[in-house]
């Protein structure tokens, strides 16, 4: 949706009049007789032996930029999970491109090529959208074959940011990437994660022309919990300049910036506006109240009563439409979140951001490929909420959105001129204290069966634990709302017996506001068992199973976590009469890892005894979500002290 609206006004700046008929893709072609050589190393699965991408952007008439892209891949394939992998290539389909070649063959182990006809390239369907698409069906594939194919698309030009990514988790030869474009339109680029800058071909006359090739690339092995896609070798390209008009930084934030207000910030209609008064009286039941319960009201009842589509059409949004049917898409859910926080008079920005997991928003290159997300911000108290994303509430936006640049963009006003100013500036993650998990759990020892509990779980959620649960728990009714807090004490173990339950603070408006509260009474023999004339207590399996994370070879790409968070965890057991325990130094656990002075990561785990009641502490905190490789075994240690932790089981012995 973003890149609809943001390029509409980049024709203007083209100056036309520039006749080509020589295209890039006319004089390519592959060869007749292939002859690749089998790799040497035959423990590999799969090995790219050449890749070769070509773009370029011609004007097809006096008033129309078209681009045609080729796309040329030889693949070797040594394992039945590759052949199974790679049987099907999909092709470009879409409404507003052409397909104009489409090649393909195996060339076996043995040399003999394969050529698939025209009813090899075969048309579906996806049942759910409706939405058809191309692919090669390859056959005779066999181990030690290569496949090969290459098409051309023409299409409508994407020129304001576009990425390539060209590693992946295999090894590659001979990769290559080419740009053409007429005299007078000029591109920039931007390598990244080791792949060499691109360079400008001067031989090429009569258009110009942006080369590289990569003689081997190493393939990138996705990790654990790894931004794989934004750690992917890839280049970026964007139109920077027309010199027929001497126009520069087309591409430019600014001129986005001044878009994106234009599109947004429309006058309501009259009929537009009187629902949006009717809106806010439904949504805000205590007008006097501060801005902040507000933007909560708002932000609640958008998400309860407004349906969010992902189709591109008009109706959806048109502001007027949106109010009237309660559906949008993701422009329509723009302007209603726009719209209403104008009627409010709440100082707001509008912030276009990407997706952290994808790609990292690069704040000295200005490109559209960045601009792929919307969050509105909130200066007043720097918190943010996602006008698309229906699982998010107010102050809690998507955290994959955070963590990251993007493009705010606030309205100014000079006199009687109103237009939109953009500026990158730095998404904050919330603090590790805005997303919670606390347990308090109370232990007793029947008395007749030291090797049966009882126990009281008080458990409490807040921020992005309690975003997914507590705006929806009041649907949740009768037997279902039973199991679903029952499955919290079988967390701890799956033999235990409820004997009773509660929730507080349940209701949609406690969220982000009040912690949601659980609180469970059990009863098991699941923790205690009796050996001799002692007894054994896993203490440890009170708080759940937990993550044990390892490492076999050394890390490569970073860890993200979805967050940063904190767990509290307090475990109260009164020691039966004439009992004593003997390992106590078996809770302290201190693992920590510190950065400039601030402790960024811990786990620590202690204890206190007054007369029967021993008391145990074991918190938890990851104030920071993005770990760098080199930093992985300082964040192992501390995951897996609570795996640790896990395993403690305290002795009982008879006191002497």
């Amino acid at each position: 949706m973003i890149k609809n609206f943001i390029c509409i006004l980049l024709f203007l700046f083209f100056s036309f009049g520039f006749s080509q008929t020589n295209y890039f893709y006319e004089e390519y072609t592959w060869e007749e007789n292939p002859n690749y050589k089998q790799p040497s190393d035959e423990n590999e699965s799969i090995i790219g032996i050449k890749e070769k991408y070509a773009v370029e952007f011609a004007y097809a008439s006096e008033n129309a930029l078209v681009e045609y892209f080729l796309e040329h891949k030889v693949i070797w394939l040594n394992s039945d999970e590759k052949i199974e992998e790679y049987n099907k290539i999909y092709l470009p389909y879409a409404s507003n491109s052409e397909l104009l070649i489409s090649k393909a063959r195996v060339i076996t182990k043995q040399g003999n090529v394969i050529v698939l006809d025209d009813s090899k390239i075969l048309t579906a369907s996806n049942e759910e959208t409706g939405r058809q698409y191309k692919f090669f069906a390859f056959e005779g594939i066999e181990k030690g074959s290569f496949i090969e194919y290459y098409y051309v698309e023409k299409k409508y030009p994407s020129y304001k940011g576009t990425i390539f990514r060209l590693q992946n988790s295999f090894h590659k030869n001979s990769v290559e990437f080419d740009l053409f474009s007429p005299k007078n339109l000029v591109f920039d680029f931007k390598s990244y994660h080791n792949i060499p800058e691109i360079t400008r071909d001067t031989i090429t006359q009569e258009k110009l022309h942006w080369k590289l090739k990569i003689d081997h690339l190493t393939g990138l092995e996705e990790e654990s919990q790894s931004p794989y896609n934004a750690y992917r070798g890839a280049i970026i390209y964007k139109l920077d300049k027309n010199l027929n008009n001497n126009t520069n930084d087309i591409s430019s934030y600014g001129n986005v910036s001044q878009n994106i207000y234009s599109f947004y910030y429309e006058q309501p209609s009259k009929k537009a506006n009187n629902h949006i008064t009717k809106l806010i009286s439904e949504a805000i039941s205590e007008q006097n109240k501060d801005d902040s319960y507000k933007l909560n009201s708002i932000d609640r009842y958008i998400k309860t009563n407004f349906y969010f589509s992902e189709e591109d059409s008009k109706e959806l949004n048109s502001l007027e439409d949106v109010l009237d049917k309660k559906i949008a898409n993701s422009s329509g859910m723009v302007k209603l979140y726009v719209a209403l926080l104008n009627a409010l008079g709440i100082q707001h920005e509008i912030v276009i951001t990407s997706d952290i997991e994808q790609i990292v928003f690069d704040k000295d290159f200005e490109a559209n490929n960045f601009l792929t997300d919307f969050l509105i911000y909130f200066p007043e108290y720097e918190t943010y909420l996602s006008p698309t994303d229906n699982t998010t509430r107010y102050a809690y936006p998507p955290a994959n959105l955070t963590n990251n640049y993007g493009l705010f963009i606030k309205e100014v006003v000079i006199g009687d001129f109103k237009s939109g100013l953009g500026k990158v500036k730095f998404i904050q993650p919330l603090s590790a204290d805005k997303t919670t998990d606390k347990m308090v759990i109370d232990l007793d020892f029947f008395e007749n069966d030291i090797s049966k509990n009882k126990i009281k779980l008080q458990r409490s959620f807040t921020g992005y634990y309690a975003m997914p649960i507590q705006p929806y728990l009041y649907l949740v009714k009768d037997k279902d709302r039973e199991e679903l807090i029952e499955g919290l004490a079988k967390t701890m173990n799956e033999n235990v017996k409820v004997t009773q339950m509660s929730a507080n603070n349940d209701k949609p408006d406690s969220f982000g506001n009040e912690p949601l509260e659980f609180t469970i009474d059990l009863e098991s023999d699941a923790f205690t068992e009796k050996a001799g004339n002692k007894y054994l207590l896993k203490v440890g399996e009170l708080i759940g199973r937990q993550i044990q994370m390892y490492q076999e070879k050394e890390r490569v790409l970073p860890l993200l976590d979805e967050f940063k968070r904190s767990y509290y965890r307090t475990i109260n057991i009164k020691i039966p009469k004439g009992y004593q325990v003997v390992n106590l130094e078996d809770l302290n656990i201190n693992n920590t890892f510190e950065k400039d002075g601030i402790e960024l990561l811990s786990f620590k785990s202690f204890f206190s005894l007054k007369d029967n009641l021993l008391s145990i502490t074991a918190d938890e905190h990851y104030r920071v979500n993005f770990i760098e490789a080199t930093n992985i075994e300082p964040y192992r240690k501390v995951i897996n002290s609570a795996a640790d932790f896990n395993k403690i089981t305290l002795i009982l012995e008879p006191s002497k």
